[in-house]
């Protein structure tokens, strides 16, 4: 299967992107976090803080409040119990256990793990890795890596006034376990999730951070001591509290860098880490991916050009004016809920739907290395019903005039149902059905395959910020990505705009399901 094809299969024909008789080994699965063994520790107090409903002063942070901004990013957070049937007939039940963290991941599996360098003094300088089962931090190589790390970005990024660094890995084996090829879509989207998830949390510690999408992969692995048949680096974030120069992509200074030059400064590393999984079956179309996205020299470093927009036909409906929500995000996000058959159709006003679509647009904005602005590369569409003051039908929602664009009249909900690949939510129940677009060419054309991640991460940065919003004003949403999308690009006519639906979120009122919870901090 070439790598188009491939693409092309994981959003409009799924079924050929998997083998038909995959069969997942429940007993042989991997644990959702990685353990190093045998390296030095560096261990964060328990007592983490409960609430996270003020805004930090900035200051240099130490470790106790490094290890509260790593927690509050991707520490486990409660462990849950629930019970699950298949039918409604069946006298046995199931029970699941599960450890919940703030972001969610598609199947809980969290395929994504952090890595930081950090330069602080109650510590070693150095890198380490985010050891979410102990919450406490692992050595990996002790010393400063400014230059390396800068030059691994094109010197577009004063790395040496930043206290730390993030790197968002992606670890193949833990979602492919279950989700075969298609985990390669779900990847890109958990990783974005993960750092909307951390972006929101460096806002209210007062750190600056930046995105770098592009930056030298071997290098940067390298430093991690990573196996690129494992796992690879998928962003970098610097964190700063000092004025800082963040350059989106300006040439390369005193560049260009390779690959094989800045490898070479490093010792190889290698280290022993436990996975769980017994028999590690192949994924040689997610290494071949992977391999089609490294770049090798940042002289291949590029940004987006802006496309023209496409003004729509329909009535435009100016939503009612909307501020930024204040809400305590540790208790936000610890309330999060996906419901399944939980939704129950309640009052949703239009000014509940205009609070939702400004917050979660407005939170989007955040620097990277793609543009010299904030042109957004993703739009949102919606499917509304039974929403007080908002007639019938599907949208567009224009976030810069914060108004929606009538596409489609109507009540949607059936084929919305029709397209979905297991009945595992009732639309029928959800009076805001959301989908993130994107362009259809998943921005191949201008960054080669390395544009198909770049898009499903910033389409799970948004969906964290849905979710977010969902639930600081009292609903719940559920991501999916079993439903067909050739329905709902045809709902809102995004075959004509050059743009495919890429996630979609029922978002409404709900019910809890009975489980029992247990909080995981003091």
């Amino acid at each position: 299967m070439s790598l188009e094809e491939f693409l092309h299969n994981l959003h409009f024909d799924i079924d050929k992107v998997s083998p038909p008789d995959w069969e997942v080994d429940w007993e042989d699965a991997p644990l959702p976090y990685k353990l190093y063994r045998g390296l030095p520790v560096v261990p964060f107090s328990l007592e983490v803080p409960i609430a996270l409903d003020e805004w930090f002063e900035p200051s240099k942070p130490d470790h106790r409040k490094i290890g509260n901004f790593l927690w509050f990013v991707s520490g486990l957070t409660q462990y849950s119990q629930s019970v699950f049937t298949l039918e409604p007939s069946e006298q046995k039940a199931e029970l699941i256990q599960s450890f919940r963290r703030f972001a969610p991941s598609g199947g809980a599996l969290y395929p994504n793990e952090l890595y930081v360098y950090l330069k602080m003094e109650d510590i070693p300088r150095g890198v380490y890795h985010y050891d979410v089962a102990h919450h406490r931090l692992v050595l990996l190589r002790e010393g400063n890596f400014d230059s390396l790390i800068a030059r691994a970005l094109g010197n577009r990024c004063d790395i040496s006034t930043c206290f730390g660094t993030i790197f968002v890995s992606t670890m193949f084996w833990k979602n492919f376990y279950k989700y075969n090829n298609f985990s390669y879509r779900l990847q890109g989207l958990d990783a974005g999730v993960l750092m909307g998830q951390l972006l929101e949390v460096a806002k209210r510690f007062a750190f600056e951070s930046g995105v770098y999408f592009q930056f030298l992969d071997r290098t940067i692995n390298h430093l991690l001591g990573l196996s690129e048949q494992e796992e690879s680096t998928y962003a970098v974030i610097p964190l700063s509290v000092n004025p800082t120069i963040w350059l989106p992509n300006v040439g390369n200074i005193e560049g260009p860098f390779l690959d094989s030059e800045l490898c070479q400064q490093l010792t190889p590393i290698q280290f022993n880490h436990y996975v769980r999984s017994r028999r590690i079956k192949e994924y040689p179309m997610l290494t071949k991916m992977n391999e089609a996205c490294i770049m090798n020299s940042t002289g291949s470093f590029g940004w987006l050009i802006e496309k023209e927009r496409m003004d729509l036909d329909g009535e435009r409906v100016v939503l009612p004016p909307a501020n930024r929500l204040s809400y305590d995000l540790a208790a936000v996000c610890k309330k999060r809920y996906s419901p399944d058959m939980d939704f129950v159709m309640g009052k949703v006003s239009i000014q509940q739907l205009a609070n939702l679509l400004h917050e979660a647009t407005a939170s989007f904005q955040y620097r990277n290395d793609l543009d010299q602005g904030h042109e957004s590369r993703i739009s949102l569409y919606g499917c509304f019903y039974n929403v007080e003051g908002l007639q019938d039908g599907a949208y567009q929602y224009d976030s810069d005039a914060h108004a929606l664009r009538l596409l489609h009249p109507g009540d949607h909900r059936r084929l919305l149902q029709y397209g979905m690949s297991a009945d595992n939510v009732n639309l029928y129940q959800v009076p805001i059905c959301l989908h993130v677009a994107g362009d259809k060419d998943h921005l191949t054309m201008q960054l080669g395959y390395r544009g198909y991640r770049i898009q499903q991460m910033e389409a799970g940065m948004l969906v964290q910020r849905l979710l977010i919003a969902a639930s600081a004003i009292g609903m719940a949403g559920h991501p999916l990505l079993g439903y067909d999308a050739n329905v709902s690009d045809e709902i809102y006519k995004l075959d004509s705009q050059g743009k495919t639906s890429l996630i979609q979120i029922p978002i409404g009122p709900y019910r809890n399901r009975p489980w029992l919870k247990g909080s995981l901090h003091s």
